[in-house]
């Protein structure tokens, strides 16, 4: 936790991280809860935060989400809602995410779907689970208006504590990309991004197992190389034959020069 808390602006500023869109009306209702949030690093700092302006509470936590999650942080997503029942990031449709018809591009809004699910899982996620992003499937059904794009991401109380109760799972969470330039009711994208989770031990122990896997494989490689002979050097049981060869040449050589005589 302190490391995270280290990760906060130490100065406030008037300027918001990303402008948010006027018609913020999201095209999914956040679910009622009676669960309280469990304990983890990233609630323990939406509870330092909660008693500051909706506005400065988004923009400190859009900088030390964009800190944990270093390439997040350069793309420019903006942390709306974060809460254990549902999480609103949104991107603004600036020339650094354009695709070639000026609207965002395909991969930021993936990674702006990626973010919010992740996000709202590791809120919900004990501090002795990892979670790690298994597969997903984005659908494209219309072109996206070139203006500010939202995901939401959102989970019931018994999603979350199915969460809490298996320590090693999956789950499709649920995602919604709001275009908010458009007023179309069809969804532009309907994206489903499968996260899974382990406890810390299990993959700690899986990574000492491969790096104890490979140092043994290294180890077998040199034993080999040590044991071949080199291509250029005869091997010990050839040289006795050469010198006996030419002590025998010799020998001849004496015996002819004694006869001569």
């Amino acid at each position: 936790m302190s490391g995270l808390l280290k990760k906060l602006p130490t100065k406030l500023t008037n300027k918001r991280a990303a402008k948010v869109a006027d018609n913020t009306r999201l095209p999914v209702e956040k679910p009622n809860s009676t669960l309280k949030p469990i304990s983890n690093q990233f609630t323990k700092l939406l509870s330092v935060t909660k008693y500051l302006p909706a506005g400065a509470r988004a923009s400190i936590l859009s900088k030390a989400f964009g800190k944990v999650v270093p390439y997040v942080g350069t793309t420019g997503i903006y942390y709306e809602t974060v809460d254990p029942n549902q999480v609103v990031v949104s991107l603004n449709n600036t020339k650094a995410v354009q695709n070639h018809i000026g609207s965002v591009h395909a991969v930021a809004i993936t990674l702006l779907a990626e973010t919010a699910t992740g996000f709202i899982l590791g809120l919900n996620l004990p501090s002795d689970r990892v979670l790690l992003i298994k597969s997903y499937s984005v659908n494209f059904y219309r072109p996206i208006k070139k203006g500010q794009i939202a995901a939401v991401a959102s989970l019931s109380d018994e999603q979350r504590l199915d969460i809490l109760n298996t320590p090693k799972g999956e789950m499709v969470i649920p995602c919604v990309i709001h275009d908010r330039e458009s007023d179309s009711d069809r969804d532009p994208i309907v994206v489903e991004m499968t996260w899974a989770w382990i406890p810390k031990s299990e993959l700690e122990a899986r990574r000492q197992g491969k790096a104890a896997k490979a140092l043994e494989n290294k180890q077998v490689d040199n034993k080999k190389t040590e044991d071949e002979p080199s291509k250029n050097q005869p091997s010990e049981d050839k040289q006795p034959e050469i010198e006996q060869s030419e002590s025998e040449e010799s020998s001849e050589h004496s015996t002819q020069e004694l006869e001569s005589n």
